[in-house]
């Protein structure tokens, strides 16, 4: 018997989880070894240094919860199966961009497009989680 195919949107799914996983692994890693040093190159002060490693170190951390999330929504058909699980990939998905985007960019390049960003951000880690909720209430098993 051949494997069902892949649907596309659960491969970008699968996907984009991944280079998330990736991305939250390359900044922790950053955040843990070589960002105190350029920040201290900057000439920012201690306190300073701590709070944007600590920023970082959260944003990673939540970034890699959520590609993991992302995953297991992926690889159970959730989002095939269920509207709500398609939407909870997606809101999960744009909350790693805004949450952990909006903490890389305060870290990174000292600016943020808006203030805002980071709790809309954990808004929307919040709504994919109740959506995935929704979606395993709806799913016939």
């Amino acid at each position: 018997m051949q494997p069902k195919p892949i649907v596309p949107f659960t491969r970008w799914i699968v996907l984009l989880a991944a280079l998330s996983g990736a991305i939250s692994v390359t900044l922790g890693a950053m955040a843990a070894h070589s960002l105190p040093t350029r920040l201290e190159k900057q000439g920012l002060d201690a306190a300073a240094i701590a709070k944007k490693v600590d920023q970082c170190d959260i944003g990673s951390k939540y970034q890699m919860a959520h590609a993991l999330a992302l995953l297991a929504i992926g690889l159970s058909g959730f989002a095939n199966r269920s509207v709500f699980g398609k939407l909870a990939a997606i809101l999960m998905l744009l909350g790693s961009v805004a949450f952990s985007g909006g903490l890389y960019s305060i870290v990174f390049a000292n600016e943020i497009i808006h203030w805002s960003i980071v709790p809309i951000g954990g808004s929307l880690f919040i709504l994919g989680w109740l959506s995935l909720a929704v979606a395993s209430l709806q799913a016939k098993y």
